[in-house]
């Protein structure tokens, strides 16, 4: 069954914010499913119930609207790395809540990640930039972490960090590509181990789990 097409709000006048909020998630939908050179700005009118010209009041171009979606997918990810670390003081679990992060962020029904991790775009350097910056940010959350857990040095720490960034990434999007023939729980369980396998052999009074 085929999913049904978004909600639009034809001929209804609403706050600019509201109207900007919905032209993001009608937007969302057209790029994640046609990808930024198939998409058209027609397209994304006409699913939003509005005229053209009220799109470019908000949007100037094309680029500019994937780049607002762009990051704000990727300040999610970052906000969702962020929480991770300080859900626990336990260096086990947080290791756990990293990876859960990204498994949560890629099954998300809106396929937002889909912009951050499989974007058509990528020789576009604004869209580089917010990917690249997006993954810095999240090693080296990771990383000031594991500098203050471990006594290594912040370079070294901040290798680390973009290794975890690595397994939790590539890890969570094989798992959603492959069917999934695991359930989350499952995948999630067996991704943290192997993290925390390597993590842990860097202890400094670590009074986590083995």
């Amino acid at each position: 069954m085929s999913s049904p097409a978004p909600a639009t709000t034809k001929g209804v006048r609403l706050p600019r914010s509201q109207r900007r909020a919905q032209l993001l998630d009608v937007a969302r939908s057209v790029f994640v499913r046609s990808g930024y050179h198939s998409a058209s700005m027609d397209e994304i009118a006409e699913q939003a119930g509005v005229s053209k010209p009220v799109l470019y009041q908000h949007f100037p171009g094309k680029l500019d609207l994937y780049l607002a979606l762009l990051e704000g997918s990727c300040a999610s990810l970052i906000e969702a790395i962020d929480s991770a670390l300080n859900s626990t003081d336990v260096n086990h679990d947080r290791v756990r809540a990293i990876i859960a992060a990204y498994f949560a962020f890629v099954d998300d029904p809106d396929k937002a990640s889909r912009l951050v991790f499989e974007s058509d775009l990528t020789q576009e350097r604004a869209v580089r930039s917010l990917i690249d910056d997006a993954n810095n940010r999240c090693a080296v959350l990771i990383g000031e972490v594991i500098a203050d857990e471990t006594g290594l040095d912040s370079a070294q720490a901040l290798l680390l960090g973009f290794s975890l960034v690595g397994l939790a990434q590539t890890s969570a999007r094989a798992w959603l590509a492959d069917g999934p023939t695991l359930d989350r729980e499952q995948a999630q369980t067996l991704a943290a181990s192997l993290a925390w396998r390597g993590i842990s052999d860097f202890p400094k009074g670590n009074t986590s789990k083995d």
